[in-house]
């Protein structure tokens, strides 16, 4: 198989598809990897690097996309990307299409493979490809939020960890999977007073005892949040349904309670957000305001170690790539449930029913699409 990997063009986004490991690995394989110049270089990796490995050097993406019968990217194809994509291609990155609409009717419309990192799970239910950037982007929540609380960043001006004689701030974190324990980690290792609300109550335990009773646990529930925001200095929004938007637990109402200058960071924003108020923010232009409260929502926050994402995302991401190009999609698939929960969209119509659900679409059974 060809594999093609084109340098990213979303804002500040400095990550890649591959590294040459990863091509040799293909290489080896008996496959050929197309890398566009320069797709590297945002981590230090040079052409000539890519090229010992094994691979052939593109100097335009409209060769990647025009000649790959897999394309391996990081985020979502933007409009220059989707009106390049060939019908029966396979793209193998995140999608988040459930609050994308427009993204999903370019991939229908091109008849591609769309294959999401972010949905491919396995039987106990965890989530293989998005675990390495959740992990990422949780640590990140706190350093964000943290530089956003500061005074001249337009914050409350508050140390999270306080000084002796000073109260700590208080940091809300809500939903304890992968992005919400990483950011309890960083919280409490800087000191501050974490607070975590969930609705599994065996989740809650598990932080209970990981934590040695250090952390706060609440079961959540709207008048529990209400309260919790009232008193936060960060609120870390951590939620996730995999392959659908993430549901509006915080309100417009309850923001106005919130005390001026205190910082949401909405990690959730990739599947819409979990507040009323996120929008998607860019690295160049983080945040914005509203009612007081600063909202940090940038929807690649991992991008911005670029460098320490892309390996470890493409320790996630290869073994299943090899899988596909060894054995072909249909068959690569066939054998394997948790890789084809991946497949959100092919050749023409939504094959995930999370997609389906969250943008009112017809839902297929790949089985079905794939005969």
């Amino acid at each position: 198989m060809l594999i093609g990997v084109p340098k990213e063009i979303k804002n500040h986004e400095y990550r890649v598809g591959m590294v040459p490991s990863g091509v040799r690995s293909m290489v080896e394989a008996g496959h050929k990897v197309l890398i566009e110049t320069k797709a590297g270089l945002g981590i230090g990796i040079t052409d000539a690097e890519y090229k010992e490995a094994g691979a052939e050097i593109a100097d335009k993406r409209e060769t990647v996309f025009s000649r790959a019968e897999m394309v391996i990217k990081v985020k979502e194809p933007q409009k220059e990307e989707i009106g390049l994509l060939q019908e029966g291609q396979i793209l193998y990155t995140y999608l988040h299409l459930a609050p994308d609409p427009e993204q999903t009717k370019g991939l229908l419309d091109r008849k591609v493979v769309g294959v999401a990192y972010e949905t491919i799970q396995l039987p106990d239910n965890s989530l293989p490809l998005l675990t390495p950037m959740s992990e990422i982007a949780g640590r990140m929540s706190i350093q964000c939020g943290a530089r956003s609380l500061e005074k001249e960043s337009g914050g409350r001006g508050v140390l999270l960890g306080g000084v002796p004689g000073v109260e700590q701030g208080h940091v809300v974190i809500i939903g304890c999977g992968i992005v919400g324990r990483n950011a309890a980690k960083i919280a409490l290792g800087m000191g501050a007073d974490v607070t975590i609300l969930d609705i599994n109550l065996g989740q809650l335990r598990y932080i209970d005892d990981l934590f040695g009773g250090r952390i706060k646990t609440l079961h959540s529930n709207p008048y529990v949040l209400a309260q919790q925001l009232r008193g936060a200095d960060l609120v870390i929004g951590a939620v996730l349904v995999a392959g659908a938007k993430a549901p509006k637990l915080i309100t417009r109402a309850m923001l106005k309670d919130m005390k001026e200058g205190s910082v949401l960071v909405d990690v959730a924003v990739d599947q819409g957000g979990c507040a009323e108020t996120t929008k998607a923010t860019t690295h160049s232009d983080p945040t914005y305001v509203v009612d007081g409260v600063i909202h940090y929502c940038v929807a690649n926050m991992p991008g911005a170690v670029a460098r320490t994402s892309t390996y470890a995302l493409t320790n996630a991401t290869l073994p299943y790539a090899l899988r596909i190009a060894n054995q072909g999609i249909k068959a690569a698939v066939a054998a394997d449930p948790s890789l084809a929960k991946g497949v959100n969209v092919h050749r023409g119509v939504v094959t995930h029913p999370a997609v389906a659900e969250s943008l009112g679409l017809p839902y297929t059974p790949l089985a079905k699409a794939a005969a």
